[in-house]
């Protein structure tokens, strides 16, 4: 089809299509994460943002006008933006609408300046931005239009797909502008997404079958589960747990035919051989399954069998129980007058949000890893905390944009963004708040505090990579740092050890361990004798963070 300008109509139906098309390769994107971690969330941040506003255009029908049109993918983007990659992705979309909202039809000249105005207010938006990203691509994106306009192309199709072939090729050479990405073997996972949505907008344009559908159970209105799935997603119902006593050889091969026959049957496989027993940990709709082919090693013990769905079922009964409570609470309590001073932070656990609440802090956003809150969850948080000033604290650097994003739509409250990466950052964010300082004051002191803490997770490899020049295999532990992996390997107190060994210095003084759900006290305990007996020196701490995905947290101060 050939196009000289397009109308609100047919700008609509690219959006939904860009929208689905992205919906549909979100795994693929998840995979690109450099990190071998199974936390990779490009794809699902992006996806969640991108139909936060493509609900909203859904809802004004099929014939909207352009300034109706661009409000809604502009409001509905930044208010739903998640990630860092989410946050982009919706000031790219306020910067393009920024300029075609004072238009009824669009051509080759005037989608040439939204894509400048678009690269302009998201670059604006990342403190340090970085290149080989989704930045980078989106510029390339926009330099081509700029290129394509002035030798006089005006066919839309033609347009878009010159633009489209280039930014795919601005996206293959991501690699070579961040060694990481090299060195990993993926392209930028934020510039596939843009891709995709591009893609989709393209079809769209060209006249191709495209479902612009937006179903009411899209992923910006998931329920999400302490795991950040909803009961949607839950494919394998049981999370089975066990413990083999080996009664025969058990070698690398059959090692990997056991984790082979674990990918038959479920996911979320752990399979470690440490000496004489293996911990098996696999979701899965049959658990006799795995329990049979355990057997067939040695004995079976510490066995757990938990039923995620009604986990998930109870999870959310008691959530909203709960905000019944509190909704009956507030109706007959009267309002006070605003204290000076709130805080809320971001936490996974609920161990990590007792601790939280335990040092002052008002409200916790259940987030983290695999579950980054958006912009509007921060912004109803701040609604609930009766104060002037209200401090939040990511504890996640992939939330941080979205924070300060709720800061810029923050009207009636002084906002102020605390930038802490870690749980440990927030921790002692809080604690070295005084009372007696004022705002200005506090929010230089702690940021002043937070770069003195030094972070590690320990968490396991979803995939083979090579990265900080590590060979890591799938199923290795590692000790990720605030920078980089500290540590891999097999056995996973080796790995705590040296990742905590890396970010010890002579003026060190406290390891704090927070172990997570998937580790038992007793364990923990084990391993905190570990540490302490290599670090003589240092006061230990530990506590029961239960966070997921990772079984350590520890901090050095």
């Amino acid at each position: 089809m050939s196009y000289q300008e397009i109308d609100a109509k047919m700008l609509s139906k690219m959006f939904l299509a860009g929208a689905k098309c992205l919906e549909s390769k979100k795994e693929y994107i998840n995979e690109l994460n450099v990190f071998p971690v199974p936390d990779g969330d490009t794809g699902t941040n992006m996806t969640m943002t991108i139909m936060s506003a493509a609900k909203e255009v859904t809802a004004l029908g099929e014939a909207p006008s352009m300034e109706a049109l661009c409000k809604a993918i502009s409001s509905g983007s930044l208010r739903g933006a998640r990630g860092n990659s989410g946050v982009i992705l919706s000031q790219l979309f306020r910067g393009l609408t920024k300029v075609i909202k004072t238009y009824d039809k669009l051509n080759v000249a005037i989608i040439t300046e939204s894509c400048e105005k678009a690269v302009e207010t998201a670059y604006k938006a990342v403190m340090k931005p970085k290149e080989g990203t989704i930045l980078t691509v989106a510029k390339g994106i926009s330099e081509k239009a700029a290129e394509l306009s002035a030798a006089g192309v005006t066919d839309l199709a033609e347009f878009v797909g010159q633009v489209l072939e280039h930014g795919r090729y601005v996206l293959s050479q991501t690699p070579e502008l961040l060694p990481v990405l090299k060195q990993a073997g993926v392209v930028d996972s934020g510039g596939q997404g843009l891709i995709e949505v591009l893609s989709g907008a393209y079809d769209a344009l060209c006249g191709k079958e495209v479902s612009y559908t937006v179903s009411d159970n899209a992923p910006s209105d998931e329920k999400k589960t302490s795991a950040g799935q909803s009961e949607a997603d839950i494919k394998f119902g049981y999370c089975t747990e066990f413990i083999i006593l080996l009664n025969k050889n058990f070698n690398i091969k059959t090692e990997m035919d056991f984790k082979a026959y674990l990918e038959s049957i479920g996911d979320s496989i752990v399979c470690v051989c440490d000496g004489e027993v293996v911990k098996v940990h696999v979701h899965t709709n049959d658990p006799g399954l795995a329990i049979q082919k355990g057997l067939k090693f040695g004995q079976l013990t510490n066995m757990k069998i938990d039923n995620m769905r009604l986990e998930h079922e109870e999870k959310l009964f008691k959530e909203a129980q709960k905000a019944e409570e509190q909704k009956a609470k507030e109706v007959k309590k009267p309002k006070e007058p605003p204290k000076k001073v709130g805080f809320i932070a971001i936490s996974a656990g609920e161990g990590l949000s007792e601790i939280f609440k335990s040092i002052g802090v008002d409200h916790v956003i259940e987030g983290g890893q695999t579950m980054n809150p958006s912009t509007a969850d921060i912004l109803d948080a701040v609604e609930m905390v009766n104060a002037e000033n209200v401090f939040v604290l990511p504890n996640n650097k992939n939330i941080i944009l979205a924070a300060r994003q709720a800061a810029e739509l923050t009207t009636d409250k002084n906002l102020l963004v605390i930038p802490t990466k870690t749980i440990p950052q927030g921790i002692t964010a809080v604690i070295n708040y005084m009372d007696g300082s004022s705002v200005d004051e506090n929010e230089e002191v702690m940021i002043s505090e937070i770069g003195k803490v030094k972070t590690g997770q320990i968490t396991y490899a979803v995939r083979d990579t090579v990265i900080d020049d590590k060979e890591i295999k799938k199923d290795d532990y590692m000790g990720v740092g605030d920078d980089g992996i500290l540590a891999n390997g097999k056995e996973l107190t080796e790995v705590v050890l040296e990742t905590v060994k890396a970010m010890i210095d002579p003026d060190s003084e406290l390891i704090s361990i927070y172990y997570g759900s998937d580790v038992s006290a007793q364990d923990a305990e084990a391993m905190r004798n570990e540490v302490a007996k290599a670090n003589p020196n240092l006061d230990i701490e530990l506590q029961n963070g239960g966070q997921p995905i990772y079984y350590y947290l520890i901090s050095v101060e």
